[in-house]
């Protein structure tokens, strides 16, 4: 099997031309829906952006079935790690990325092709802004559980979706990435970036492909266990 080793040399001495963004991507075992994120991340219209996943420990055919990603794509880069769960995945992209923004890709989930595009000029054309939020399509279970509250539930145009945020990395950093929550830890984060008075915007055309329909995602999961 090829080396692993090398692919994750570029995370930790990256190229002095730093992307615009970098999208983090964490996953467990899901190799059968990761594909998919991925080839709408090939498919932007936007090209300066790196793409880091994160495999938690994954127990199926990840690493196998995304290599002709990483061969062909050198933008794309691949760091395996020992199970810790996804909050903690996401820190550790967070950690060895190197994007002026930051955003995420959720492995079920995909990018419309100018998702990256119009998000790159709405930061240009509001300069003093560190952080935006919103714009998704919701496919599927139009309903998660409350963060305050998990044996309800809220629709979740009531809530801001963690796949749809691009954040100053340093303010990111200054925020000390997300924290362990059972439910709701975007939310939290979120709410730590407005008491921190972080300049924030909401960006409103739906580009990030939100698949709630795939019984495999954890408010899903939750949700079969309050119905």
């Amino acid at each position: 099997m090829e080396n692993r080793s090398n692919l994750i040399k570029d995370i930790i001495t990256p190229s002095i031309s730093l992307p615009i963004f970098s999208v983090i991507i964490a996953t467990y075992n899901r190799s059968h829906l990761l594909k998919r994120a991925l080839d709408s991340l090939i498919k932007q219209t936007e090209s300066d952006w790196e793409a880091i996943i994160i495999d938690d420990g994954s127990t199926d055919d990840t690493y196998v079935s995304i290599l002709p990603y990483l061969k062909l794509h050198s933008e794309i880069k691949y760091l395996r790690i020992p199970h810790c769960g996804v909050v903690r995945a996401k820190n550790k992209g967070i950690q060895v990325s190197c994007g002026k923004y930051i955003t995420f890709l959720d492995s079920d989930d995909e990018y419309h092709p100018q998702h990256l595009e119009l998000r790159k000029n709405f930061l240009y054309q509001h300069s003093s802004i560190k952080f935006i939020y919103g714009g998704a399509k919701v496919l599927g279970n139009q309903y998660v559980p409350d963060k305050n509250d998990p044996s309800t539930l809220i629709h979740i145009n009531n809530c801001v979706i963690g796949g749809t945020f691009v954040i100053e990395r340093e303010t990111l950093l200054s925020l000390k990435g997300f924290r362990i929550k059972i439910v709701g830890s975007d939310a939290d984060l979120f709410d730590r970036a407005k008491k921190s008075l972080i300049p924030m915007k909401e960006f409103r055309l739906p580009t990030y492909i939100y698949h709630h329909e795939n019984p495999d995602s954890i408010t899903n999961h939750i949700f079969q266990k309050i119905k």
